[in-house]
């Protein structure tokens, strides 16, 4: 997969200067006095990231041309689409810690810094390791094979931390009490120093992403091994996925069947990682195939919920 590779140490220079000051101007400006994110607000949010994306890859296109364009529009659409299983493991560590809608934005935000910094690392190390031992590709596709299949037919699990190593360590770190209302990570009760569920349902989410980029990392390595497109893909699937979560949160109960095409599309990232050395996908196929799948799996789940509040009568679970 030796590939010729863009951006210059200038480009990932003001690339990483305008994440920084994207960050800045949400907490600093936007998000300065803690609220809750209503529907309209996070659509708004998730507009301007993907419009953002967007620029960025018409940008990549008449700087570097059509390849790295699509490669970056590819690997962009894995990993949001990827990213929506994350929502849903969000709501999970949101309703059994009870965090209120007032201060998840605040945990998101410092989580998904969290996950940029891990990302950053895996995409490097992962690209290190497919140069110098080329049969590591042949690994990566066999796992997200592999993975795929479990995702498709996995059953829904119940979130249950008692006992989580995490929930271990952070014990024997720091004793967990206290409550949400102060908004901090950490509080004092009975003069010592507790963590608060807030710290604790951060932590739940660094791990929870740091497990998710186990699966993205080698999918978006499917389609490039190009740093720049690699990390900049990455980095704005992850930063519009705090208003993603607050934009479809209420609706994910209606996408029954996405699991079926998450699982799909990995099955599909991975085969084409296997094959690389004996047929490569072109990339304009891999995304059409890969919006494809996602297309059908949304749309068949929102006509098998109409079809069952036609038939029982019910309500809309998102109105």
């Amino acid at each position: 997969m030796n590939e010729a590779t863009t951006g210059s140490a200038l480009a990932w220079i003001l690339f990483n200067l305008f994440v920084l000051a994207m960050l800045a101007l949400d907490l600093g400006v936007f998000h300065k006095k803690a609220h809750e994110v209503k529907f309209k607000e996070a659509l708004t949010w998730s507009g301007v990231w993907i419009g953002l994306a967007l620029l960025f890859n018409l940008g990549l296109y008449f700087s570097s041309g059509k390849g790295p364009a699509l490669e970056f529009l590819t690997g962009y659409m894995i990993e949001k689409s990827l990213s929506v299983d994350n929502i849903f493991v969000f709501l999970m560590i949101f309703s059994y810690f009870r965090i209120p809608a007032i201060h998840q934005h605040k945990i998101l935000f410092w989580g998904i810094l969290g996950a940029l910094l891990m990302r950053a690392i895996f995409i490097f190390a992962g690209i290190a390791l497919i140069e110098k031992f080329h049969w590591i590709i042949y690994v990566f596709g066999s796992f997200l094979i592999l993975t795929g299949f479990k995702m498709a037919f996995k059953h829904e699990a119940k979130f249950r931390p008692e006992g989580n190593f995490v929930l271990r360590l952070i014990t024997q770190w720091v004793p967990v009490g206290g409550d949400c209302k102060s908004g901090r990570f950490f509080t004092f009760e009975n003069g010592k120093r507790v963590a608060t569920p807030l710290l604790v349902a951060l932590l739940f989410i660094e791990v929870s992403d740091l497990i998710f980029a186990v699966d993205s990392i080698p999918a978006i390595l499917a389609i490039t091994s190009d740093p720049f497109i690699v990390y900049t893909s990455n980095v704005f699937a992850i930063l519009g996925l705090r208003s993603l979560y607050f934009a479809v949160a209420r609706f994910a109960v209606l996408f029954e069947y996405l699991h079926y095409g998450l699982g799909a599309i990995l099955v599909f990232v991975g085969t084409k990682m296997v094959l690389v050395d004996t047929y490569k996908v072109p990339t304009p196929i891999a995304l059409g195939i890969i919006a494809g799948i996602l297309g059908i799996s949304i749309i068949l789940s929102i006509r098998k919920k109409r079809r069952e509040r036609r038939y029982t009568g019910t309500r809309d679970p998102s109105a």
